[in-house]
């Protein structure tokens, strides 16, 4: 019974720090965009990126001498965009990698990136 155990403990483990980093990433995103498109500033990346790091800092993988989201472990680009509406609007991109965890076949990886895309009205 003690396998069946473990690796349900695993299982649950892995899970709780994709779901972290899934709504991380997501609120990274977020803030970002409405950094752009309230200082009217739509493809200011490195404004963004500012922003997406402090959202970010806390988690495993993002060191605290990351000041650049260039390359992985977090990649932020921002875009001037035509809305849904017609009107202008602010795109962010967050591509955040995460940290090495055990991986289970068939169900989670060792590694997951996650890119989340939010726009907002400029």
């Amino acid at each position: 019974m003690m396998p069946w155990i473990v690796l349900l403990f695993i299982g649950v483990f892995d899970w709780g720090f994709f779901a972290r980093a899934l709504i991380s990433t997501q609120n990274a995103a977020r803030v970002a965009a409405l950094y752009a498109s309230q200082q009217n500033a739509p493809t200011d990346s490195a404004g963004a990126c500012a922003y997406a790091l402090r959202e970010l800092r806390s988690s495993p993988n993002i060191s605290s001498s990351l000041s650049t989201c260039t390359s992985l472990p977090l990649i932020v680009t921002a875009q001037k965009v035509t809305g849904a509406d017609g009107t202008f609007a602010a795109s962010v991109t967050v591509r955040y990698q995460t940290q090495q965890l055990i991986p289970i076949p068939g169900l989670f990886p060792s590694q997951a990136t996650i890119e989340r895309v939010v726009q907002m009205k400029l």
